[in-house]
């Protein structure tokens, strides 16, 4: 069973929640991760080292995680560091570039074609061109990516540079992501961000210039310092960027934060996020805003500009339960339908993998009822599901298996059924990761979802 708290997380509560507390409220997985567990790494052995031709026609992808970031923000939740050097970075990138390898080699995953690919952090445009370069060079050389749907790869706008920008599209990248977050300096600082706005317009040309298939930027709604000025200023800036996808989340509070640790320890006086309804109200305006300017909107969370590229890989294919090999330090894996995370710490990780061993930390190996679940509630997220889909791979009418939660989200004004789809309202797109809950097994309510 896992810590309980006094007071449940939002990501695991069916309660609505008004003010921004501490606790997880971005749903990733199901069920949480606190239930996971390392007694189950034998079996995660296992299925790895065995070999299962039908594995072939499920999708594959790759995740490297690149831990590095110029400043830790106050909101950052992720394993991530800021005070390695050249050679630490050398040492860290030459693990993960040898953990590819060996599970390159391991029956499930030997010569499966990979559908897409993700470098996420941590920061990875932090890293040099020479050490991006020769990562992709050994990480192609057992799991070649040219003919995937995707690359997808993080930036921070301060770690740029016109040749880095051109090497990142060198090396495949298809998918730039920018973490803007703001365009107010005052907040960017007030919330431990290392850019500020000036290196945002440094590096659109750049990469602008290298004609990526889609640029996405990502914007938080309710930084702390955050006010409608300041926020309606925000969002016109960023149209004005004229941006492929918008990606827009509201600030959370989680465990591990700077901010929630001072928050916990009693001195956080001034850390102030606004509430749930402001942050929805603005998310709302800015969507007003994007949809007025010409886009439409793909998820809860991101919009697309009409005429460009609509798609998003990496998370559709995890949404729907594709195999995902999560390598680097604390990275989480999804594969032959179980989960599981890597070591959490850079001596453990970088230990294991110099010896030759995955860095298998916890895991989890769901019931086929848990599986279901994971897939509806990551599907809604979009903004409809298709009951359809569920019935042809699991074989469960889930109208009917869960016909209460679905009611209960009917009757509050947040969704509803059209054309065979179950299908969210603007207020339950806005609210999507609170109202997961409502379909969790009694046993995953009211726990710590980290």
């Amino acid at each position: 069973m896992s810590e309980q708290v006094d007071i449940p997380e939002p990501a695991t509560s069916k309660k609505e929640w008004k003010d921004t507390e501490v606790g997880s409220v971005f749903v990733s997985n199901y069920p949480p991760y606190s239930f996971w567990r390392d007694k189950n790494a034998a079996q995660i052995e296992e299925m790895l080292h065995t070999e299962n031709p039908a594995a072939q026609d499920t999708p594959l992808g790759l995740y490297m995680h690149i831990p590095f970031c110029r400043k830790r923000c106050k909101f950052c939740y992720f394993r991530v560091y800021t005070d390695r050097n050249s050679s630490d970075i050398q040492t860290y990138l030459d693990a993960l570039a040898k953990e590819v390898e060996t599970y390159s080699q391991l029956p499930r995953i030997s010569g499966r074609k990979l559908d897409f690919v993700y470098f996420g952090g941590g920061t990875p445009s932090y890293i040099s061109v020479k050490h991006l370069k020769v990562l992709v060079e050994r990480v192609k050389k057992v799991m070649p990516w040219d003919d995937v749907k995707e690359v997808a790869f993080e930036c921070e706008p301060g770690t740029l540079s016109q040749s880095k920008v051109e090497a990142i599209r060198e090396v495949g990248v298809t998918r730039l992501s920018l973490g803007l977050e703001n365009m107010n300096d005052e907040i960017l600082r007030e919330n431990g961000r290392a850019h500020v706005s000036k290196e945002i317009y440094a590096a659109m040309p750049w990469v602008k210039a290298q004609g990526f298939e889609q640029v996405n930027v990502d914007l938080i709604s309710g930084m702390v310092g955050e006010t409608w000025d300041s926020w309606r200023e925000t969002v016109q800036k960023t149209v004005d960027l004229d941006p492929d996808s918008v990606t827009i989340y509201q600030m959370e509070l989680p465990f591990n934060t700077t901010y929630s640790k001072s928050i916990l320890d009693g001195d956080g006086q001034g850390v102030v996020v606004a509430d749930w309804d402001t942050k929805r109200a603005w998310h709302t305006y800015a969507i007003e805003q994007f949809n007025a300017a010409g886009y439409d909107t793909s998820s809860a969370y991101t919009l697309v500009k009409k005429g460009r590229l609509n798609q998003f890989v990496y998370r559709d294919a995890l949404w729907h339960s594709a195999d995902l090999i999560g390598t680097g330090v604390a990275s989480f894996s999804h594969v032959g339908g179980m989960h599981f995370q890597n070591q959490t710490h850079w001596d453990p990780y970088i230990d294991t993998v110099n010896e030759g061993r995955l860095p298998l930390n916890r895991s989890f190996v769901p019931t086929d009822e848990e599986r279901l679940v994971r897939e509806m509630i990551l599907q809604l997220k979009l903004g409809h599901i298709e009951p359809a889909y569920f019935q042809g791979k699991f074989g469960v009418n889930i109208l009917e298996k869960f016909a209460e939660g679905f009611q209960t989200l009917k009757d509050y004004g947040m969704l509803d059924f059209k054309d065979a789809q179950v299908i969210l309202t603007h207020q339950g797109l806005l609210r999507v990761d609170q109202l997961l809950p409502e379909f969790y097994h009694e046993e995953y309510r009211n726990s710590r979802y980290t």
